[in-house]
């Protein structure tokens, strides 16, 4: 069996995946859930939001 070293993580890689899988993930697949269930406004604007976050955060983290 082998481990897999984690001390060489960024600060910033890891609140990247924090916010991916926190934030952005949960609001597009609420979004395509709502799409399936003919909710087409709800399920676009929370698509949207989500790609919103991901352009934030891209941005916040050019600048940095």
């Amino acid at each position: 069996m082998t481990y897999v070293d984690t001390s060489d993580i960024s600060a910033k890689m890891f609140i990247g995946v924090l916010l991916l899988l926190l934030i952005i993930a949960p609001l597009i697949s609420l979004g395509v859930l709502r799409l399936f269930q003919s909710r087409k406004k709800s399920g676009l604007l929370l698509i949207a939001s989500g790609i919103a976050v991901y352009a934030v955060f891209q941005i916040i983290m050019s600048l940095s």
